[in-house]
Order: structure tokens, then C-alpha cells, then sequence
């Protein structure tokens, strides 16, 4: 008996044991910490994501779309004009249904990412009818992808991308009269709070959902809303909250300042002790230029909160390297816009093809000639079968950059931010750099300004004795080529190369730029550090890559 006890307990030990192990295994409510986002074991989480773009909330540039198709609501009467309501009620069902799967989830949790932020629009959860009622399908599909977020350990930013009556008056929250209507009419206000506690009533035990994103990029400046409507954000805002904690307690808050995220002057101290504020960062200087987050790291500690970029991306490789280093340094969250989206200039992680004859669509969309409903539609069954994760072009660079890890191309002026003498050293410290990271005195030179190139290229010039240091993520232990773009201002230039801790020496010996191969290097899983400094005459760097 004794021994049957025994076995028993230990059996019990163990399964409590396994228990818990897997428990640990899960992910945990976060909150917030100080500056930092922590879960329930006080480990700090920095939340490095995407953002489910197009989905939910489909935008016309991403459809390629002129002004006929720049919203939800225009692209829907596009696809209805051209097949027919009974065809395009079909179409949206099945897009919806392919466009974010499980395979994508998976997909992104594989790419070394921790979270997603779903664009949701209101009128896919609410109608827009005189006494409005719940829609199923949006809160269908909010809860697959919280299912598979829960199976994947990705944490969830519920973003209320499009509210009712739109609160920018602009094509991205489908507003229907260009108007910020929700600021105008209370009864949209009324609908934004109950639409909200629907969602917070479902989810108020997830913890997979990390954050409720309130309201994204209110009152934009350029068409005065925010002049005119600003004053009755934050008392929103505060509505907002006070209802959702009289039944959760448990999730975080983020706030978004009005003028696309980006003004926080109404920010002034937290009225909520669970709430971190966001701010969304593009670059779209031309040419490339850093813009500065000095603003939101002076508010962020008078506010004594975390703070987080909601989105940020549609750029090129060096800007997302740039981008992701910068923030990270700062110790700033941030998604990734979007995760998929047809194919364009700008790179996105997912890029779906464009079917052939989408033309056809897209010149409808400019006030061209309709196309029969036959060829429209088999245009809009290829591309439903496009949008499926099985038939989309992956680019690795674009995921390496976003993570700033090889293989792939770092580019010379995206040094790190630790500053002088970590950084960089240069001798002299009082010019500063024309246009990119014009705080800093390192040389950096516009080599080319392309008119119908939305990014700029530069190099770096470094004199002897100067030197700069990067840092880059590799996923694995093994050896990898390092190959350099550089020149030689005066012959020959002389260089100490630091990979980790095995210093190599080089000579550049070509005036002309060149591609030239340095050797292969044993790197590190894990992060890894390579020091470029010139011993003799001076150096013109364009970039260097590990393959």
C-alpha cells in the first residue's frame, strides 16, 4: 500500500510538475512596469510585431486602387458593380477567410516575431443601420486569430482602426462622409463604448490579448479636425477607460495622440495605471532621413509609462534596419505595417501577386472603362487565390532587416546608437551630418537622389583613425561570407576589421567603388558586433553584407 501511495504521489508530483512547466510555457496578462511592459512574473516583454493590415479593414493603396476604391466601403461597391452583391457577398466571405489563416500566424511566430496588431473595422463587428446590431463574423474572426495566437505564443493589440462614424474623416477609417463623424454625432461615441465592451466582456481572461488600442490615428491637423475636435479626445479616452475597467482590470491601455498618432500635447499625466501611449513613425524623407523621437522620449518620462510605436515600415531595408535598431535602443515596442499587402514599390514582408489583367480592376477604380463581369471575375478568383499565404513571395531581406540580422546587407550609415567613443569615433565632432542622423557628426554622403526613387543611397567617409561598430542578430552558429562596398579615397587604405573578438586586417586598394570579399567568418547565434576602423589614408563605405 505504502508503495502504491508513494507511486501515486510521485505520479501527482509529476503531472503538477509537467503542469506547470507548461503553464510557464504560456503566456501570461501583461502590464505595465515603470517604462517597461512586464508579465505576471516581472519579466520584461518587448512587444516586436506586425500589423494586420487589409484584412479586417481593406485600404485601397494596398489594392493598388485610384479614388473610386481608397476605403472599405468604396472597394466593396467596386467589387459589387463589377460582379454582382450575390458574387461579391461570396468574394468577401472567402478573402476574409484567406487573407489572415492560421499558416500566417505560424508564419509570423517562425519570422521571430511576438505579437500583431488586427486593423479592425467597426462595421464588420456593428451595423450602421438607425438601431444597430452586433455582426457575427467580425467577432468570428477575431476569435480564430486569438485561437491561433494562443497556439503560437503571439500576443494581440486589439486596434479600433476604423470606429463608428470614422475618427479622422479620411479613407482609412472608412469614414462615409469625410468627416471625423465620431466626434461630431455622441451617438457614435455611444456606439464606440458598447462596441468595445462587447470586446473587452469576451476577452477580459485572454491573456494573449495584451493591449486594447482605443482609437488609431484620430484628428488629422491637415484637413482641421484636430483644431476643431482635439478637446474631446482625452474626455473619450477617459470614458473609454472608465468603462472597461469596471469589468477588466487585467489588460493594458494604449493611447494614441491625435494627428496620426503623433501629437501627445493632450497627454499630461495617466489617468490609468495600466496604460502605455503610442506614437506611429515613418520616414519618409526623401532624401532618407531618421526623424527625430526625442518628443516622445522626454513625455515618456514625465509620464513615467511605456511607450510604443503602433506602426511603422513602409520604407525600404535600410530605414526598416534603421528603424528597428533605433527603437530598440530606446527601449520602444513596435508593429510592423503591414504584414501583407500586394505587390509595390515599397517592400512588405508578404507581398501578394497582382493577378494578370488587375489593371483592368485598378483603371475602373480611376473613372476608365468597367470590364465585363466574366473577365472580372475570374481577375478576382485569381486573386483570391493569390492572397493565400501557399502562393505569396517571402522576402528575407526585408524580415532580416526589420530584425536587424544576417544574412543580408547593413548599410554604412546604420551604425549604432550607443553614441561617441561606443559607436562611432570620429575626429571631428562639431560638423554633423547633412541629412541623416543630422544629431551626429560621422560623414555621411548622398551619393544618389533618384526623382522617381522614393529612397536616396549614401555612403560613409571615415579619415584614418576613425572607426564605427554595428551590431546585428545571426539565427545560427556557423561560418559566413563578409563581402564589402567601399573605395579608396587615397591607395592604399588600410583597415583593422573586429568580428567579435578576432581581428582581421584588410587593405581596400581601388579608387572606384567596388565589391570586394573580406573572408569567411564564424559567427554567433545571438547577437554579434563588427568594428570597421581605418589604420592608414582614408575610406568611403557604402555598406557591407554576411551571406
Amino acid at each position: 500500500m505504502k508503495t502504491i501511495s508513494t507511486l501515486i504521489l510521485a505520479i501527482a508530483i509529476g503531472c503538477s510538475a509537467y503542469s506547470q512547466s507548461k503553464k510557464e510555457k504560456n503566456l501570461t496578462f501583461l502590464h505595465t512596469s515603470g517604462q517597461d511592459i512586464v508579465n505576471e512574473s516581472g519579466n520584461k516583454v518587448y512587444l516586436k510585431g506586425v500589423g494586420l493590415g487589409n484584412w479586417m479593414l481593406p485600404e485601397g493603396y494596398m489594392w493598388l486602387f485610384g479614388g473610386a476604391g481608397d476605403r472599405p466601403r468604396k472597394i466593396e461597391k467596386v467589387i459589387s458593380d463589377l460582379i454582382g452583391d450575390e458574387k461579391a457577398n461570396e468574394f468577401w466571405k472567402n478573402y476574409r477567410r484567406d487573407y489572415i489563416t492560421e499558416a500566417d500566424i505560424k508564419r509570423i511566430a517562425e519570422l521571430g516575431f511576438n505579437s500583431v496588431r488586427p486593423a479592425l473595422n467597426s462595421r464588420l463587428f456593428l451595423t450602421e443601420s438607425e438601431n444597430p446590431v452586433y455582426v457575427d463574423e467580425g467577432f468570428q474572426l477575431l476569435d480564430n486569430l486569438i485561437q491561433w495566437c494562443k497556439k503560437y505564443k503571439i500576443y494581440v493589440i486589439i486596434d479600433m482602426h476604423g470606429a463608428p462614424g470614422g475618427q479622422t474623416g479620411q479613407n482609412i477609417d472608412d469614414s462615409p462622409n469625410n468627416l471625423p463623424e465620431l466626434f461630431i454625432e455622441p451617438k457614435y461615441q455611444d456606439q464606440l463604448v458598447n462596441l468595445w465592451l462587447k470586446i473587452v466582456d469576451k476577452y477580459k481572461d485572454e491573456p494573449v490579448v495584451a493591449a486594447y488600442d482605443l482609437l488609431n490615428e484620430p484628428l488629422p491637423k491637415n484637413t482641421g479636425a484636430a483644431d476643431k475636435y482635439k478637446h474631446l479626445l482625452v474626455p473619450l479616452y477617459q470614458r473609454l477607460t472608465a468603462e472597461i475597467r469596471k469589468i477588466d482590470s487585467k489588460h493594458m491601455i494604449t493611447l494614441e495622440g491625435f494627428d496620426w498618432s503623433n501629437d501627445w500635447s493632450l497627454f499630461d499625466k495617466p489617468f490609468d495605471n495600466n496604460t502605455f501611449y503610442q506614437f506611429h513613425y515613418y520616414c519618409w524623407a526623401n532624401p532618407d532621413n531618421l526623424g527625430s523621437i526625442d518628443e516622445y522620449l522626454i513625455k515618456r518620462k514625465q509620464l513615467n509609462t511605456p511607450i510604443w510605436v503602433g506602426e511603422t515600415g513602409e520604407q525600404d531595408n535600410t530605414i526598416y534596419w534603421a528603424t528597428s535598431q533605433l527603437l530598440k535602443h530606446n527601449n520602444i515596442g513596435y508593429s510592423f505595417w503591414p504584414y501583407k499587402r500586394m505587390s509595390t514599390k515599397k517592400p512588405s514582408l508578404i507581398t501578394i501577386k497582382k493577378p494578370i489583367d488587375w489593371d483592368l480592376i485598378v483603371a475602373y477604380t480611376e473613372g476608365k472603362d468597367k470590364p465585363s463581369a466574366d473577365i472580372s471575375e475570374k481577375i478576382l478568383n485569381e486573386f483570391l487565390e493569390n492572397i493565400k499565404l501557399e502562393n505569396c513571395e517571402f522576402f528575407e531581406d526585408v524580415c532580416n532587416a526589420i530584425n536587424t540580422r544576417i544574412p543580408g546587407k547593413i548599410e554604412a550609415e546604420n551604425y549604432g546608437f550607443e553614441g561617441y567613443n561606443k559607436s562611432y569615433f570620429v575626429i571631428d565632432t562639431l560638423s554633423k551630418s547633412e541629412f541623416y542622423r543630422k544629431s551626429e557628426p560621422v560623414k555621411i554622403k548622398l551619393d544618389s537622389k533618384v526623382k522617381d526613387q522614393f529612397w536616396s543611397d549614401q555612403s560613409v567617409e571615415l579619415q584614418k583613425s576613425e572607426w564605427l561598430v554595428y551590431n546585428f542578430d545571426c539565427l545560427n552558429n556557423k561560418k559566413h561570407k563578409l563581402t564589402m562596398g567601399a573605395s579608396a579615397n587615397d591607395l592604399p587604405t588600410e583597415l583593422e576589421i573586429w568580428i567579435n573578438n578576432k581581428k582581421v586586417n584588410f587593405t581596400v586598394s581601388n579608387k572606384n567603388f567596388s565589391e570586394v570579399k573580406v573572408g569567411n567568418f564564424k559567427l554567433k547565434k545571438g547577437e554579434n558586433k563588427i568594428k570597421i576602423l581605418v589604420k592608414s589614408n582614408s575610406l568611403k563605405l557604402d555598406w557591407f553584407k554576411f551571406d
